[in-house]
């Protein structure tokens, strides 16, 4: 007789032989024994087959998404993030010398592809690369530090599992290492801190980390102490490992591993017992182990390390110093040893079919392909696409399906990126960054291969908030021109293009004079157009300050069918902290007015909303609410309500004391103490507002929200205040209502423009 019992392990059949041959067959037991022996049989048929199972099953993925690291290099400006990354490829032998950021050789870094990045010595574009390091793939982002560019650091880090905050030894936590952390806490992005540059003149990392914990709020801990600083930083104290490194060769290529050095042997005990009970703060186990005085050992240690920062509880401190090639190596594995694996990271999707309920996606390759588009570049062979895999395999060739445009589209070519290298592959599985040719589609999208609808979440765009009206210099070149706007505003969700409705020139926005500057320039050399570029615009936006009724009614006849349409109600400001700037809401009872214009309504107003009277841009923080009106049997359509609309926001919106928003920025300035005063007096100038002062050495940092409006040409204006010593960084913050004698002057310039033409 043969019995079949079906495990709960899927695909795996146990058969239980008994026969007339067995001493005693299964049925005749009692069922407790017949139980034991069914158990026993089963057992050991399960062991083989389990054991085959895992040959089978584990080789192909576990091993291989446990060997994955996707992390990106953040920081501010000037803090090394290049640098850094040409170390790291260097080590991993993708690249074969160095090369420095401003390349004086001609050549530049390799992270740095666009001859504009070379030239500028800054990074414009995110650039994507892989290099292995003991066994381990590292898909590395480089993103720039400039906030103009900061759509590309919230792509890179919504996609990467693990991140590294490179921080300066010498400049220590600055205005752009807090908005990098920002968005690494945004998107819950574990993360390494790197203190850099410690062979600088000034450099004090323990002062690094005390800010880091102040002004970041991190709960951080060194986990390395340098041998010497400035001009005599020799080499790193592992506190985990409790070993000194030190780095050799004319690219610091060879370490050299010895004992603590004993005149650094009580610091070392010192700072290693300061990292122990930072961590047990946040982790039980270590906490029992350091409550009862038990010795903790080097991979104990090591493992706590490794869950409090994959939990974000903790931030371990590298130090080094990447342009002198020392401490790169130590970072290398501390990114192995502490950042997450794809599959340690917990992502979520939406169901598309169940009313976008979230679905905790599994991050290994055994489900349903999902992917996310989150970086677009025009490359020689067309559209170039970045996609990080959360689920499942792609395999050129393969047919996926784009769930936000309901596409499908199959996979021509398949590539790794390495900067601007591609390497073609034959299939990706989940956990890798790869990109796609010849696939159309936004930045944002998800891929499935249409077994399921689920969307990822987009990331945070913020909005544009300076203007500049460009025409190219010849009519010839201006089908070149508007692919060239085309392009780069598929590639960068920040750079919108629109067209000015009075004076019909071409309107390019974006986060900054640089941000636009790059692209005007990009133009030139890439498309070969020459444009001219007006002056500087900033986006102002109006609002209302209280409530006003509308009563209007627009009736039309003249032969035929005519129009007829009466809106009645009113509008007033949003509550502070709105979600939305613009709210309609419909609270007729009955149908005074017929249900399917009340859309044709909402589109009226929104469409009134556009451009305010006062200086005629956009309306923000507005509520409309629609309480009565009146229809006609025969001449009422969607156009008449849309009109009546227009017309009535027109007529109350003066009555609403309607009034102008300026974008206000947060700058903060490092001058020489010295000039301290003429600077803060030009900000006062300049209508700002000074909100901190703080000593660094012999610098002043001075925090202050400055109208945008005011801050055209300050580069020059600081660099002539304090001999070329002063430098400053400028981010939105928010909207903000203008004085009264300003309102008065933008109204009557926007009314002088307007008579003029």
């Amino acid at each position: 007789m043969s019995r079949v019992i079906r495990s709960s392990t899927p695909r795996i059949l146990y058969t239980l032989y008994s026969s007339s041959a067995t001493a005693t067959p299964l049925p005749s037991l009692s069922p407790v024994a017949s139980l034991l022996l069914g158990n026993f049989h089963l057992r050991q048929f399960s062991a083989g087959n389990l054991a085959r199972e895992k040959e089978e099953k584990e080789p192909w993925w576990k091993e291989s998404m446990e060997k994955v690291r996707n992390i990106g290099i953040s920081a501010h400006i000037d803090s090394g993030k290049t640098t850094l990354t040409e170390r790291v490829l260097y080590y991993t032998g993708r690249i074969h010398e160095i090369h420095e950021v401003r390349g004086k050789d001609g050549v530049g870094a390799k992270m740095d592809s666009m001859d504009l990045e070379r030239e500028k010595g800054i990074t414009i574009q995110s650039a994507a690369t892989y290099c292995t390091w003991k066994g381990y793939q590292i898909n590395i982002i480089d993103t720039p530090g400039h906030v103009d560019f900061t759509i590309e650091v919230e792509r890179a880090l919504r996609v990467l599992d693990g991140a590294i905050l490179v921080l300066c030894s010498v400049g220590g936590v600055q205005s752009q290492s807090i908005t990098v952390d920002r968005q690494m806490r945004r998107y819950e992005v574990p993360r390494l801190a790197f203190i850099n540059k410690l062979d600088r003149m000034g450099a004090d990392p323990w002062k690094v980390l005390n800010q880091a914990r102040s002004k970041l709020r991190h709960h951080a801990a060194a986990v390395q102490v340098p041998i010497g600083l400035e001009e005599n930083f020799k080499g790193l104290v592992d506190l985990v490992k409790l070993k000194a490194y030190y780095f050799h060769g004319s690219n610091g290529e060879k370490i050299v591993t010895e004992e603590v050095p004993a005149d650094m042997e009580a610091l070392v005990a010192e700072k290693r017992r300061e990292l122990i009970e930072v961590v047990s703060e946040v982790d039980d186990q270590l906490a029992e182990a350091f409550l009862n005085d038990e010795p903790i050992s080097s991979p104990d240690l090591e493992e706590a390390v490794r869950r409090v920062t994959i939990a974000r509880k903790f931030v371990p401190v590298f130090m080094g110093s990447a342009f002198k090639n020392k401490g790169v190596q130590p970072l290398l594995d501390g990114v192995l040893s502490y950042l997450p694996c794809p599959v340690e990271v917990s992502s979520y999707a939406l169901d598309q079919t169940k009313n976008e309920e979230k679905v905790v996606l599994s991050g290994t390759p055994n489900g349903p392909l999902v992917a996310l588009a989150f970086k677009l570049e025009e490359g020689r062979f067309g559209q170039l696409t970045y996609l990080r895999i959360y689920e499942g395999v792609i395999r050129k060739g393969d047919f996926i399906f784009n769930v936000n445009t309901g596409k499908k589209v199959k996979v021509p070519r398949l590539v790794r990126m390495h900067a601007d290298e591609m390497e073609d592959i034959q299939e990706a599985h989940a956990g890798q960054i790869v990109a796609v040719f010849g696939v159309d589609c936004a930045s944002g999208d998800t891929f499935t291969d249409g077994s399921v609808r689920y969307t990822m979440t987009s990331m945070n765009v913020p909005e544009p908030v300076m203007s500049l009206a460009v025409q190219p210099v010849s009519k010839d070149s201006s089908g070149q021109f508007s692919k060239a706007l085309n392009r780069f505003q598929r590639e960068d969700p920040t750079f919108r293009v629109g067209l000015d409705p009075e004076s019909g020139q071409t309107i390019i926005s974006g986060m900054g004079e640089l941000h636009l500057d790059i692209y005007v320039e990009r133009i030139r050399r890439e498309y070969k157009v020459d444009a001219t570029v007006g002056k500087p615009r900033v986006n102002f936006r109006e609002t209302v300050t209280q409530r006003a009724e509308f009563d209007y009614l627009h009736k039309k006849q003249s032969g035929g069918q005519g129009q007829y349409g009466r809106v009645c109600g009113y509008i007033e400001p949003l509550p502070a902290g709105s979600p939305t700037k613009f709210e309609f809401e419909n609270m007729i009872v009955g149908q005074v007015i017929p249900s399917n214009f009340i859309p044709a309504i909402e589109k009226g107003f929104k469409e009134a909303a556009n451009s305010g009277s006062l200086i005629g841009h956009p309306v923000e923080n507005l509520q409309v609410v629609l309480t009565d009106g009146a229809s006609h049997a025969v001449d009422s359509s969607e156009l008449a309500f849309k009109l009546a609309s227009i017309y009535a926001f027109r007529q109350c919106y003066a009555a609403a004391r309607p009034v102008i928003l300026e974008p206000v920025m947060l700058v903060e300035l490092k001058v020489p103490t010295e000039f301290q005063g003429s600077v803060a007096g030009d900000i006062n100038k300049r209508k700002g507002l000074i909100v901190g002062n703080d000593q660094d050495g012999d610098d002043s940092i001075i925090t202050a929200h400055v109208p945008l409006n005011n801050m055209f040409g300050y580069s020059t204006a600081l660099r002539s205040m304090t001999q070329g010593k002063g430098e400053f960084t400028m981010e939105y913050k928010e909207h903000s209502q203008v004085s009264n004698d300003v309102q008065m002057q933008l109204v009557n310039a926007h009314k002088g423009a307007k008579a003029a033409e």
